[in-house]
């Protein structure tokens, strides 16, 4: 099973960056099944404290 911050509550920000639901960035959501375990525990390590504040979208 892949590890996943996924909280079945898929939401994109206004811009179509970020889901508001887990807070990953939209490139993340589409690799996410390629990256290896390593890569996909560094990132949800992050997301807790991950700012989508709409400034810090670009």
């Amino acid at each position: 099973m892949i590890s996943s911050p996924c909280v079945k509550n898929c939401q994109m920000d206004e811009r179509g960056i970020y889901c508001l639901g887990c807070k990953r960035h939209i490139n993340e959501i589409a690799k996410w099944s390629s990256y290896p375990e390593s890569e996909r525990q560094k990132v949800m390590a992050e997301l807790p404290g991950r700012d989508i504040s709409p400034e810090d979208l670009y």
